[in-house]
């Protein structure tokens, strides 16, 4: 509970305006319903009995008809506006929250955040957030509405038929319907947790049977693959189906409570009318209140039956959105511009969990302007070495410098400023070319599109981005409409536009012929001819590029 607590102070804290206009709206339409309902009872009853008695001509049918039309057109009203405001103030909420959420991965450390990256985790993420629309508008709004009508209706009742019917209906509701949604809330969670697990791998399956149709169709797995994701369906609806089976037991028992709260309250405004206490007009409202009330409980019935799936939503969103800051070091620390670029000495690192280190004694030195090659067989741990080498993972043992000043000491812009760093499987984004490239450039500023061309110049793209109507062309998501070669001169050209002194480069060449490959790297050297390159790759051309190697143990 403290955990949906704490999530609700967070999701209403930017839109507090917006849901205390939504909560009173909500209460509104509760309450109308309720007065609704009581006042036609009275209505039907009082004419009828003025039918019987022969006063009928003088008895006044427009105030109570005007009445209830007004109360149906100020609910339905009512309804609209709530709406409007709580799911527009839902959405705004989640968008922040997905921001946060954001942000707080992004302070994880580099091997939780590859982590995070894979298909299977993005659907949790995904689905842990659009959970959590539940919190607001199926759980707390009605749970404090339903609370504040039932209130209401104590009071009114008291003031208008005596205190044992308001009584009598306030404590059959509290004790039937809250029984009833705490049991909802206990017995729906093994269903739900399944059902969402079931749903979470279905599009698991699903995503990975697509992207690897032809494969799968190849080696004859595409039927059983297909039956697994089928299996998965079954389960969610198996899941389903037993959530719909508990939602129809309890609409039963809150269907019970009403039943109960209005036969309560028949029978004591029916003593109260024999003894001349209330008339009977006044005796039927109580009982079409007590109905009316239902609509209370009725909406909390989905919340209820969703709370164990929000808690733990909530519970895995906050843990990512609580990421403590990394600690930044003083940027006013010494550099030394006559220092090397990079120095490593004695460097290791070992994967957690692991007793044996991945490499060690990495020890080397890159100065301006040279081009250094880091060598290796497959699985020696070339990748990991660059991501330590870039501040993205710790070293276990040795000793990293930047410009002659200790790696740890560098605060993270100050650092991303001189050193940039172009992964094997580089990322670009739905948008255009110009879209793309400015990713490399501080928020506030604009691209310059000579500088943009000078870059796709240095990697032989000019040509191509040219031919597909310049900086304005539209990548599709994920940057599809590149082949892969493309996609990652693409990437060089953005890590060029930083103008840094560091470079490292993992595969830059990757899935380019050897003419191409070659004038890749001259391009970048004449770009940046000052600068230092840090190399992995396996192929000749990258290696002909390099003016040392270095080899890891």
């Amino acid at each position: 509970m403290k955990t949906l607590l704490t999530l609700t102070a967070r999701l209403i804290a930017d839109q507090k305006w917006a849901f205390s206009r939504g909560l009173a709206l909500s209460f509104l339409v509760l309450a109308m319903g309720a007065a609704l309902l009581g006042l036609s009872g009275w209505f039907i009853t009082a004419s009828a009995l003025a039918g019987i008695t022969g006063l009928g001509l003088n008895f006044n049918f427009f105030t109570p008809s005007a009445g209830v039309r007004g109360l149906a057109l100020g609910r339905a009203v009512s309804r609209y506006g709530e709406r409007l405001l709580t799911h527009d103030a839902t959405l705004r909420a989640l968008a922040k929250l997905r921001i946060d959420l954001m942000d707080g991965v992004s302070r994880r450390p580099h091997e939780e955040q590859a982590r995070l990256r894979g298909a299977q985790a993005l659907n949790r993420i995904t689905s842990d957030v659009d959970a959590l629309d539940g919190v607001l508008l199926r759980l707390v709004i009605p749970f404090l509405a339903g609370g504040m009508v039932q209130i209401a209706a104590l009071l009114m009742l008291w003031w208008l038929e005596g205190l044992p019917i308001g009584l009598a209906v306030f404590l059959i509701y509290l004790l039937g319907g809250g029984l009833g949604l705490i049991w909802v809330a206990r017995a729906a969670r093994h269903d739900a947790r399944a059902a969402e697990t079931a749903l979470q791998n279905i599009r698991r399956r699903a995503l990975e049977t697509m992207r690897a149709r032809a494969d799968l169709a190849v080696a004859g797995q595409l039927e059983a693959a297909t039956a697994q994701t089928l299996a998965e369906v079954e389960a969610e609806a198996l899941a389903r189906r037993n959530l719909e089976a508990l939602d129809r037991r309890v609409g039963a028992v809150i269907s019970a409570t009403t039943a109960l709260a209005g036969a309560a309250a028949l029978a004591i405004a029916g003593q109260m009318a024999l003894a001349g206490q209330i008339t009977p007009a006044r005796a039927a409202m109580g009982l079409f209140v007590a109905l009316a009330l239902a609509e209370s409980l009725m909406l909390l019935r989905r919340g209820m039956a969703e709370i164990g799936r929000m808690q733990e939503a909530g519970a895995r969103v906050m843990d990512l959105t609580d990421t403590p800051a990394r600690a930044q070091p003083d940027g006013h620390a010494h550099t030394d511009t006559d220092a090397p670029l990079i120095e490593s000495r004695n460097v290791a690192f070992t994967r957690a969990k692991s007793a044996a280190p991945l490499f060690s004694d990495l020890t080397f030195s890159l100065a301006r302007g040279e081009t250094v090659m880091l060598a290796g067989p497959s699985g020696a741990g070339k990748s990991t070495a660059l991501a330590v080498l870039s501040g993205l993972l710790k070293p276990s043992g040795g000793e990293i410098t930047v410009m002659g000043r200790a790696l740890a000491d560098w605060p993270e812009g100050d650092l991303r400023d001189v050193l940039t760093m172009v992964p094997q499987r580089s990322q670009l984004i739905g948008g255009t070319i110009a879209e793309n490239l400015a990713l490399a450039l501080p928020p506030a500023a604009q691209l310059d599109e000579d500088a943009a061309w000078a870059a796709l110049r240095a990697v032989a793209l000019d040509e191509v981005i040219a031919a597909r109507g310049g900086l304005e062309a539209r990548l599709g998501e994920g940057g599809t409409g590149l082949s892969g070669g493309q996609t990652k001169r693409l990437a060089l050209a953005r890590a060029a536009l930083r103008q840094p002194d560091i470079l490292l480069l993992d595969e830059p060449t990757e899935g380019l012929d050897a003419p191409t490959a070659a004038a890749t790297l001259s391009g970048l050297r004449a770009l940046l001819p000052d600068a230092g390159f840090l190399l992995v790759s396996h192929r000749q051309p990258d290696q002909s590029a390099a003016t040392g190697t270095i080899a890891l143990k």
